[in-house]
């Protein structure tokens, strides 16, 4: 089985220190095995699409306003 090595930063790493009982490599695989799983679905969904970057920047901004929008209006 290929290594893989992963930097934390000194924070992280003593708080991770402090449950010995984690299998730390093991929660990493999962995390790893689920984006993975979650790259595949987003490539095999957009396989077929048509759309450029350009087009999903504007899409992405069009959601965000609408979202600022609703934040704006919303009762304090």
């Amino acid at each position: 089985m290929p290594t893989v090595t992963v930097s934390v930063d000194d924070d992280l790493k003593d708080r991770m220190e402090k449950h010995p009982e984690i299998n730390w490599s093991e929660v990493t695989r999962q995390a790893i095995r689920e984006k993975v799983k979650k790259l595949e679905l987003m490539d095999e969904l957009t396989a077929d699409s048509e759309l450029t970057a350009e087009d999903v920047d504007e899409l992405a901004e069009r959601i965000n306003e609408s979202a600022r929008d609703r934040l704006d209006d919303e009762p304090t």
